[in-house]
């Protein structure tokens, strides 16, 4: 593929990615809605069960519909389901209109999440993909963390924290027109596509059953950590929402720069290697947070935690499609399943904390999270899949 041709098919699909990164406001817009509508912890996290419900639900039905009507189409599909979803609180603003908007939200990234990484190797294959998935990652954690500073500046100066979803209503239908006039030549799904139920027996593989619960607990972790950090300094340091929403912000900073670095360590070092790093810097980074009381020993776990989990996903992903190539959609389809653990364990982060009487419960199930990627370092140590 000639680069000019291999840029004009990688900026629309780059420009996809950064829409994906609109999923994550969700968690500073959790700490707003439950501020405006004085929520308790696990009813304000219940909330992310309305947004990765659909991974649960939806992700290998993504895939059959996918090998029905393409990937781009897919994609294209995605995007219309996110902009109507953005759409929702700039028409009314109600606990019920935002349960609605975190569902759209959540439809509209589940079919992406299936569909734009099986996307990607129509463009990049082989050695390459780690490197470009974590490429997109990269892109996806800018606009992660972005969403936070939009939400404050826009809380300080306009009295108003919901000015960010025109925002990124308006870049979702440029990447919409942008990708819809990109041709990309499809690869060809021979045979008959799968069912449903064939799709579900591939988790009877016992190398995709790990790396399916390995995605669960890292969104568990990502979205267990978008929501709590700003809750720990209001909490241990006597923050406002408003400043304490800037911890967001930084996870998403470090899990930017760690998305930037990877791109290049991936494209040129072991992923099994780079994978058990990534692990031992949110490890660190976890167990920071059961002794951290001051406001920049929670700022420097929090960037560990930032740092570490910015990788994980891509190396993940990566190694699940290139180990069975030929059923490729299908395990997109299980692996996006997986993050559902965005809906999954910050609810019982939030039931956790409540009982506890403080985020130290919250911080106990993360700790849960990251022993299970401990695990997942020594199969991957051990197992005879392609690194």
């Amino acid at each position: 593929m000639k680069r000019n041709d291999f840029l004009n098919k990688m900026i629309p699909l780059m420009l996809v990615f950064f829409t994906m990164g609109f999923i994550d406001l969700i968690g500073i817009a959790t700490n707003y809605v439950k501020s405006d509508f004085e929520l308790s912890d696990t009813s304000a996290n219940a909330f992310s069960i309305m947004v990765y419900l659909w991974f649960l639900v939806f992700s290998i039905p993504t895939g059959i519909l996918m090998n029905k009507i393409g990937r781009k189409k897919t994609v294209l599909l995605s995007l219309i389901i996110t902009f109507l979803g953005l759409c929702i609180p700039i028409i009314t603003y109600t606990n019920m209109s935002m349960l609605i908007c975190f569902s759209l939200l959540g439809l509209g990234n589940t079919l992406m999440q299936v569909s734009l990484n099986p996307l990607l190797t129509n463009v990049v294959s082989g050695h390459r993909l780690p490197s470009f998935l974590t490429l997109g990652q990269f892109v996806k954690a800018i606009a992660s963390f972005v969403a936070p500073i939009v939400a404050a500046q826009a809380l300080i100066h306009f009295s108003d924290w919901k000015l960010l979803f025109p925002m990124f209503a308006a870049v979702t239908v440029i990447a919409t027109i942008y990708l819809l006039f990109t041709p990309i030549k499809e690869h060809i799904i021979e045979g008959k596509p799968s069912s449903f139920s064939e799709c579900v027996t591939l988790l009877g593989n016992s190398f995709i059953l790990l790396l399916f619960f390995g995605i669960l607990v890292h969104v568990g972790i990502d979205v267990g950590v978008n929501i709590t950090a700003p809750k720990l300094l209001i909490e241990r340091a006597g923050m406002t929402l408003a400043e304490a929403g800037y911890a967001t912000s930084l996870y998403f900073l470090f899990r930017t720069l760690g998305c930037f670095a990877g791109t290049f360590i991936l494209a040129r070092f072991s992923a099994s290697k780079f994978f058990s790093l990534s692990v031992i810097l949110i490890l660190l980074g976890v167990l920071g947070l059961f002794v951290s009381f001051d406001t920049l020993s929670i700022y420097c776990c929090v960037a560990l935690i930032g740092l570490g989990n910015s990788n994980i996903f891509p190396i993940i992903f990566s190694r699940a499609l290139t180990y069975k190539p030929e059923r490729s959609n299908e395990i997109s389809g299980l692996m996006v399943m997986g993050i559902a653990g965005g809906g999954i364990f910050p609810l019982l982060m939030g039931i956790a904390s409540d009982q506890v009487g403080g985020q130290l419960g919250a911080v106990i199930v993360m700790a849960v999270c990251v022993a299970y990627l401990l695990f997942l370092v020594l199969q991957f140590g051990v197992s005879k899949q392609p690194q």
